[in-house]
């Protein structure tokens, strides 16, 4: 197994728990990648992997530990720097989109990645308040998104941040980007009879999945044509057309898995 993250806190989490598995001698069954997956086909043929994989799994967003580090800025429930970086070697960070961004390209964010409809009313907010000083906390922000949105609003449809700091971390870590060009590698990558599995957590995550699912798994055939040739052939099937949700069960014993999507395609 490969695992790859582009969180230095995850690949040392990994190191630790699955020791065992990485000291196998000259043959771990278990290596890890510092890196993110859109370098996927690079960092495989770098490990000698150049045949192919038999399958393939993604766990796309943030993590529960990630939420949960208070410092890392990721959450609107813990006062921290705004940060919200996966990988903390990389210079784009939340302060520099919330500090240094015009108004127009903060309301756009807001509304593509976190389909806030007070996007407009958020980034005026946000312009007007950093005029007097830098925003440097996320508590600060929250306070600035709920004073953007209307009263009314922010008694229905939980806390009123969740989507603006879903649409930053979204833009600091570029995740719609590379989903897609590491899904076009892990495809080309994944050898016949080998299965492609990604679990989403948001709609945008989902819609590009499904879209690129669907690109591989149909063609379209002249009419009257009796046998498709081999260059028109789809790439994929498609195991479950319906993406596979959490059960009651599940929700009860763990509540985040209520926005999770699992599709699953199989290389033919």
């Amino acid at each position: 197994m490969i695992g790859f993250d582009q969180d230095e806190y995850a690949i040392q989490a990994a190191e630790l728990n699955f020791a065992d598995l990485l000291q196998n001698g000259s043959n771990p069954r278990l290596k890890l990648v510092h890196d993110n997956f859109s370098h996927l086909k690079e960092n495989l043929v770098e490990l000698g992997y150049s045949d192919g994989i038999d399958g393939i799994y993604y766990d796309l967003g943030v993590s529960s530990p990630q939420f949960d580090q208070a410092d890392r800025g990721f959450s609107y429930r813990f006062d921290a720097r705004l940060d919200m970086r996966m990988d903390q070697s990389q210079e784009l960070d939340a302060y520099k989109i919330v500090n240094t961004y015009d108004q127009k390209e903060i309301a756009k964010i807001l509304f593509k990645f976190g389909d806030e409809k007070f996007s407009r009313q958020i980034a005026r907010k946000i312009v007007e308040a950093r005029s007097h000083q830098p925003i440097e906390t996320t508590f600060q922000l929250v306070d600035i998104i709920k004073d953007a949105i209307p009263a009314y609003a922010r008694r229905t449809g939980g806390h009123p941040a969740k989507k603006s700091f879903q649409a930053l971390r979204v833009a600091v870590n570029h995740e719609l980007e590379v989903l897609q060009t590491s899904l076009e590698e892990a495809i080309e990558m994944l050898k016949p009879g080998g299965r492609i599995s990604v679990i989403t957590f948001q709609s945008d995550e989902d819609k590009i999945v499904k879209r690129i699912f669907k690109k591989y798994s149909e063609v379209e055939v002249p009419r009257g044509m009796p046998v498709i040739p081999e260059n028109l052939k789809p790439t994929l099937k498609l195991v479950n057309r319906k993406p596979i949700i959490a059960s009651t069960e599940e929700l009860e014993n763990n509540n985040r898995s209520h926005s999770a999507k699992l599709r699953v395609a199989e290389k033919i």
